[in-house]
């Protein structure tokens, strides 16, 4: 079910227009440099920004692992079970999305982000978990998260090397890109950039998610400045 989004959004005085782009299901055939082009070439004007979901850029590094080919260790069957629920989504909290952690950051770095972050609760303190176990862990998408067959039944892994991923799409289309991770509930981040892109105002910009995260298959957004 498509939910309807505004497009526009006021961020310290200056409005700003989100185009969603709807491609294809995007699979680790495509090059996601490739893929932005396609599909934004007739749409872009001088100055738009390019925002690609981060999921659909680790979709085409194959990076979508189908969950029923991950073999949980014990660690991950203890450590799952100490992953507070967050209500932007399980995250770590099932076996399979601490075992990709576990092949991602190490054994030993998750069980000591475990540790730290387990202390840290005690005292009142949140996110050191994830401070410890790094971005690639903070970016796992568990299965069944995505509606979208056949990655509803994957665990997406947080793309490789967002930064260099986001100066390609600028050197393929001629204008400054971004990577983010997006939801629903506020979460706006920019896991890599161009050099011309301003994050924090970005993440400002992309805050309410105007892209969606199901059915409307919209991984590419340009974001336009208004000029009065």
């Amino acid at each position: 079910m498509e939910t309807k989004r505004n497009p526009a959004i006021t961020v310290d005085g200056t409005v700003y227009l989100r185009i969603p782009i709807k491609t294809h299901i995007v699979t680790d055939k495509d090059d996601i440099a490739e893929v932005v082009e396609r599909y934004t070439k007739d749409k872009r004007m001088p100055g738009d920004l390019v925002v690609v979901s981060e999921s659909v850029t680790a979709i085409t590094q194959g990076r979508a692992i189908p969950e029923k080919e991950i073999r949980i260790s014990l660690l991950a069957r203890i450590l799952w079970r100490f992953v507070r629920k967050v209500p932007y989504g399980i995250g770590l909290r099932s076996p399979s999305t601490m075992q990709c952690a576990i092949n991602e950051a190490g054994g030993w770095r998750i069980a000591l982000a475990a540790l730290v972050g387990g202390l840290g609760r005690l005292i009142g303190r949140r996110g050191d978990f994830y401070r410890i176990a790094g971005m690639q862990a903070a970016t796992i998408d568990a299965a069944h998260t995505s509606p979208v067959p056949p990655y509803d039944q994957c665990v997406i892994m947080g793309p490789k090397d967002p930064d260099k991923m986001a100066c390609k799409i600028f050197e393929r289309t001629g204008h400054e890109a971004a990577i983010m991770d997006i939801n629903d509930i506020g979460g706006s981040w920019v896991l890599g950039a161009s050099r011309g892109i301003e994050r924090k105002r970005l993440e400002a910009i992309m805050k309410d998610n105007p892209m969606g995260q199901g059915y409307e298959l919209t991984p590419i957004a340009l974001v336009r400045k208004q000029t009065s």
